[in-house]
């Protein structure tokens, strides 16, 4: 496989972690980044002198890459993203891709023109973890499922540019849709502003699968306990997935004879799902 050129759009919270990782890669070429901000240009320079950056995207589209990575605030992933394929590039989008569904299926629409790959960083779809789950669900092992519960909670940071559904739902949305290997029918969400006035920082989200499976997505900036715990509930076990735990990523209770689930084996460790990956 030929190097990929690569450009990085955005050089803030997260697209300093794109940067290190495309680096990392031995499939990829880091050409140039852009960022508005000469602070965070000069940050990158500093860590890779070797890279060129830019305060104007634009200059990227002259610069013979064949991909480009999207890490801007929300409200500018569309625009931004189009422009991308319209000149012709490979484009991945940090979540959410869009703020509405209209414009992430014109950017669908516009790469399948264009012969493009479009892709959204739903990071957890190639989580070791996240795939055993799937693996489990799809053995039978659960039984039934019955419902999911998720809870992505912490303390903080508050994003400036968007809600706590826009920040930490698409994780869960996209962890659903992966281990269950279907789509909503339907979707509801309540939530409330409690810091800053029309500012959703607490949400409550519920969705209903086909074949009867429900699913309960509850995000929150203002817990004190960050917790990141996925329970999938079957007719025959249960399996708790907690990404915050080091060693025992996932437990499978047996609900058996006791009116509490008691564990039915071993945890499944970091390091187990990592060899069989």
């Amino acid at each position: 496989m030929t190097e990929i050129k690569m450009g990085v759009i955005g050089c803030g919270y997260w697209g300093p972690n794109l940067v290190r990782n495309y680096i990392s890669s031995p499939k990829a070429k880091v050409i140039a980044v852009a960022d508005k901000k000469p602070d965070r240009l000069q940050h990158i320079k500093n860590l890779f002198p070797q890279i060129e950056t830019t305060q104007d995207y634009h200059d990227l589209f002259a610069m013979g890459l064949d991909a480009v990575a999207v890490a801007t605030p929300p409200a500018s992933h569309f625009p931004i993203a189009k422009d991308c394929l319209e000149h012709g590039l490979h484009t991945f989008v940090e979540k959410p891709m869009t703020l509405s569904s209209c414009d992430a299926e014109t950017l669908i629409d516009l790469a399948k023109r264009q012969g493009l790959t479009l892709m959204v960083g739903h990071t957890f779809e190639y989580n070791p973890a996240v795939r055993k789950v799937k693996e489990i669900i799809e053995s039978g092992e659960l039984g039934k499922i019955y419902y999911v519960d998720t809870e992505r909670l912490n303390l903080g940071l508050f994003q400036p540019d968007m809600n706590v559904i826009w920040d930490l739902a698409p994780h869960d949305l996209s962890i659903l849709v992966y281990i269950l290997g279907m789509e909503p029918v339907s979707v509801s969400a309540r939530g409330g502003a409690c810091i800053f006035e029309g500012k959703h920082d607490i949400a409550f989200i519920y969705l209903e699968f086909p074949e009867n499976i429900l699913a309960h997505i509850h995000v929150s900036w203002l817990d004190p306990c960050k917790v990141r715990q996925i329970t999938v509930v079957g007719s025959h076990k249960m399996l708790v997935y907690d990404d915050v735990e080091s060693l025992e990523k996932i437990r499978i209770y047996d609900r058996g004879l006791r009116d509490r689930p008691i564990p039915i084996r071993l945890a499944i460790s970091s390091a187990a799902i990592a060899m069989e990956m």
